[in-house]
């Protein structure tokens, strides 16, 4: 069964460019969405904490606590958190999922609000990921019934 889809998506928008808050908030409550903006890593964190957030969406440089440290201090606290990460350095750095812990990697580009929209509606409507996999060597193995 498919789920019902998020009708105002819940976004919390961590960026230290006013600008760009200014204008990506803009653009996301156009669609409907609720947005929660905070100007740095560690406000962002704070905000996470206390609320309950459909989707985040990062910028990479910021001082203090730069995007990638974000997420994964917010995977901590939610592995299922659902992470979006942008940057105006993606190709210059590499910056993929897989080294950043994002669910989506953006590049800051002309073509940006349009991937941004398509990407938080594809994520916020998709089925809750499944927690990873522990991260213990040796786990132990299950208990077995009683003999009989």
């Amino acid at each position: 069964m498919k789920p019902a889809p998020v009708p105002n998506p819940n976004i919390l928008l961590v960026d230290d460019n006013r600008d760009g808050l200014l204008v990506r908030r803009l653009v996301l409550e156009e669609i409907g969405c609720r947005v929660e903006v905070a100007q740095t890593g560690e406000e962002g964190l704070k905000i996470f904490q206390a609320r309950a957030f459909d989707l985040v969406v990062t910028d990479y440089r910021m001082p203090r606590m730069n995007g990638v440290e974000l997420i994964k201090r917010i995977r901590q606290i939610d592995p299922r958190a659902r992470v979006i990460l942008l940057s105006g350095y993606v190709e210059a750095l590499g910056l993929t999922e897989e080294n950043t812990g994002a669910d989506i990697v953006l590049a800051k580009t002309a073509n940006e609000a349009a991937q941004l929209t398509r990407s938080i509606k594809r994520l916020v409507n998709r089925p809750p990921a499944r927690k990873p996999p522990s991260t213990q060597k040796n786990p132990s193995p299950p208990a077995r019934a009683a003999a009989r």
